[in-house]
């Protein structure tokens, strides 16, 4: 790809600069599965489901997602429930400390080649942001240091204060490009989640990447990557 053709770069966080998103899986499937292993006939949660119902989108949409997969109906709740209740929101909330507590055990460090991109990019001047559906996306750019580096950040926080819904639709990274100052078509989105992919391509971005750290790279083309990558050196000018 030619980066001269854009001016912004729309980044997802988790599994596309941080590899935050094996914490995501071990939370949520420590999560789902201690909830399921109180009900009677229900097959653990996988990875599978991971990929089908809940990565990419914010949180209570994964659990409502991956609830309906199931044929469970939990009442909603509000986003104040405590982890301990059987709500949407409260197991939300519960997956939520699971994530934090990693965290604050064991850090996180950025994918090495996404930071030669990023410094690839800051020299060209192009505009950055992060695009998460996570509420945890400053904690995690702190953490991983490189939360200078994008001036916008449009996470689960954002979303919920604004009205904004979350991936697979597209008006998250629609709101990234409007603080950037920037078009659609002159924006790459770049995603590792099929919810995010679509997105982009449902925004009419200029350039969707598929960053394929386990979705498979069919998949994320199916669902709309014009390019799929195995890792951000790849794009490297």
């Amino acid at each position: 790809m030619n980066w001269d053709d854009y001016d912004a770069a729309l980044f997802d966080l988790d599994g596309v600069l941080t590899p935050t998103a094996t914490v995501h899986m071990a939370a949520w499937a420590e999560m789902f599965n201690d909830y399921l292993a109180g009900r009677d006939g229900q097959r653990p949660y996988t990875d599978e489901d991971y990929y089908a119902y809940v990565d990419g989108k914010p949180r209570y949409d994964g659990v409502r997602s991956f609830l309906a997969s199931r044929g469970i109906e939990l009442p909603e709740g509000e986003p104040s429930d405590s982890p301990e209740v059987e709500t949407v929101c409260g197991l939300g909330n519960r997956k939520n400390d699971a994530f934090n507590a990693v965290l604050e055990r064991d850090g996180v460090e950025p994918y090495p080649g996404s930071v030669r991109l990023l410094d690839a990019l800051a020299a060209k001047g192009a505009r950055l942001a992060v695009v998460s559906s996570s509420q945890n996306a400053p904690a995690v750019l702190a953490a991983a240091g490189i939360a200078e580096r994008f001036p916008v950040v449009v996470d689960g926080a954002v979303a919920a204060a604004e009205g904004l819904p979350g991936k697979p639709a597209p008006d998250t990274f629609l709101k990234a490009a409007d603080r950037l100052g920037v078009t659609r078509e002159r924006s790459v989105v770049l995603e590792d989640a099929e919810s995010g992919v679509a997105a982009g391509r449902a925004g009419g971005f200029g350039l969707v990447v598929g960053v394929d750290r386990g979705a498979g790279a069919d998949t994320l083309t199916a669902r709309g990557a014009d390019v799929v990558v195995d890792d951000l050196e790849e794009l490297l000018p």
